[in-house]
């Protein structure tokens, strides 16, 4: 069984709106709704755990799943104060029966069921793999004052996207371990590479975008024009 879990508990603040980002709207569909669409047609995809603020579960289940009929094995759960501590959230709603947890981010609504499906049958294989691109740009390392050390190999280099699939023992246990210890990481992946255990990562796309600020949004504008 492969469960899902859409992170969105996020306040958007770096966005500067008076609504949360996940709810903004892109070509008249909220954000979170077409991220949402692309796992509701993974077939991969038993079940879908999306976390959200608290105060926002009525909203959601009202404006965001019900107008597009986003109901097949849909859970929501509260989020917490951080990333982290949300996808932690969403670790402990999942299927007891589950072998293989999704994460993704709710505000990348351009993810394929393909790269979804690549996510899953890697983690199979390897017990986890992440979507990512190979570093496009000349990668500077800099110092406190903003003063550039040197110049990074970018051959070497990828930028991780979600979503990242892992065993659920496996994800269970670096999430456990990171409560216990005390640390936090900018991406699941970070948790279990802790654990000493290897991460895959296979070809995402650009355009597979993580709207965080004004900017982001005018340029997933732009990929729903190009599409």
């Amino acid at each position: 069984m492969v469960s899902a879990i859409i992170v969105a508990a996020g306040q958007g603040r770096r966005m500067e709106g008076d609504r949360r980002k996940q709810y903004l709207s892109l070509a008249g569909l909220p954000i979170l709704t077409r991220t949402l669409m692309a796992f509701h047609r993974c077939g991969a995809v038993d079940e879908i755990i999306l976390v959200v603020p608290e105060d926002d579960i009525d909203f959601c289940r009202e404006t965001i799943l019900k107008p597009e009929g986003l109901s097949r094995n849909i859970t929501l759960s509260p989020g917490g104060e951080r990333r982290q501590d949300s996808v932690f959230n969403g670790l402990k709603e999942v299927n007891p029966n589950c072998r293989i947890v999704v994460i993704h981010d709710g505000v990348r609504p351009f993810v394929q069921t393909d790269q979804i499906t690549a996510c899953i049958d890697g983690a199979r294989q390897c017990g986890a793999c992440i979507l990512g691109v190979p570093a496009y740009e000349t990668l500077k390392q800099v110092d406190p004052s903003d003063h550039i050390i040197r110049t990074l190999k970018r051959d070497d280099v990828w930028l991780a996207q979600t979503p990242q699939a892992f065993g659920h023992d496996l994800i269970r246990k670096a999430h456990d371990r990171a409560r216990i210890e005390n640390y936090t990481a900018t991406d699941d992946a970070s948790l279990v590479e802790k654990l000493g255990a290897t991460v895959k990562i296979v070809q995402g796309s650009r355009r597979n975008i993580k709207i965080t600020v004004k900017e982001d949004l005018e340029m997933a504008r732009w990929v729903l024009s190009e599409e």
